[in-house]
């Protein structure tokens, strides 16, 4: 059987004969938020499915490729399209491409997604900075034997997102007049929305938005020491006085709505790595 190890290895030996240089930042984009590219200096695409052991993306909004390029003047490695446990992946393969990040050189993990908010404060539209993640309800990637070579047995979770980074997207907010919001999120396994209850149950725990990604990439980043910034696109509103019907395709356009409003905040980061 190929260990992890050899698995990334190959991977990374692949990926550098299309592309060489050392991306500074990776950046995983969530439903809706494909056109994030249009502000790379783009300098190469690669499919998933021409990369070994990379699982394929299959949820409409995921268009499924590496990009690499020049933003703000650095070189960053872009995943458009992520993969998810409710696509009948592991958590581990849904994990691996962060690893592969890590492996082509990355020091900051930038992370996107769409959520559901449950904030009353929040609307359809608004960005809300993850200062810390709830992950009870999602397949912890790390089950198993350990990679003593990637990270400790029983990663420190205390500061899942990084600190600093968050005090730089909030200047960088600041400076663009981009009013945004700090939260939890908590990661479920989805594919269906949350029922009424169960938004209910969540938000009395302590989380303002949830989502079926991001806390299994967060959780294998923080195992090899990755800085994480993440940031939900509030899609839907999962307590509201109105009927409770949500649509992947409403998820969809909210996004691409306020995507412009995240790549500022993205670019701003990267700018000041």
């Amino acid at each position: 059987m190929t260990s992890l190890i050899e698995k990334l290895n190959h991977t990374v030996a692949v990926i550098k004969e299309y592309y060489n240089q050392k991306p500074v930042a990776g950046i995983v984009l969530g439903s809706g938020l494909g056109n994030f590219k249009e502000n790379m200096t783009v300098e190469c695409e690669i499919p998933y499915e021409d990369i070994p052991h990379f699982p394929v993306s299959t949820v409409e909004g995921h268009s499924g490729k590496l990009i690499f390029g020049k933003m703000a003047g650095k070189t960053v490695v872009c995943m458009a399209g992520r993969f998810h446990f409710y696509e009948g992946y592991s958590s581990t393969d849904v994990s691996f491409p962060i690893r592969v990040m890590k492996f082509l050189g990355i020091e900051t993990l930038l992370l996107s997604n769409a959520a559901g908010g449950m904030n009353p404060a929040f609307a359809v539209g608004d960005l809300m900075i993850i200062n810390d993640h709830i992950s009870l309800f999602a397949h912890n990637p790390l089950l198993g034997p350990n990679e003593a070579a990637l990270g400790p047995r029983f990663p420190d979770m205390s500061e899942p997102y990084s600190v600093e980074l968050i005090n730089i997207a909030q200047q960088v907010a600041a400076a663009h007049s981009i009013p945004v919001f700090e939260g939890v999120y908590v990661g479920v396994t989805g594919p269906t929305f949350e029922t009424k209850a169960e938004y209910k149950m969540l938000h009395i725990l302590g989380a303002d938005a949830v989502g079926m990604s991001t806390v299994q990439e967060v959780i294998v980043a923080r195992h090899m020491d990755l800085p994480v910034f993440a940031i939900s696109v509030i899609t839907d509103l999962g307590i509201r006085e109105e009927n409770n019907i949500i649509t992947h395709q409403e998820v969809l356009e909210a996004a691409a709505a306020a995507e412009p409003k995240m790549t500022a905040i993205f670019k701003g980061i990267i700018a000041a790595l």
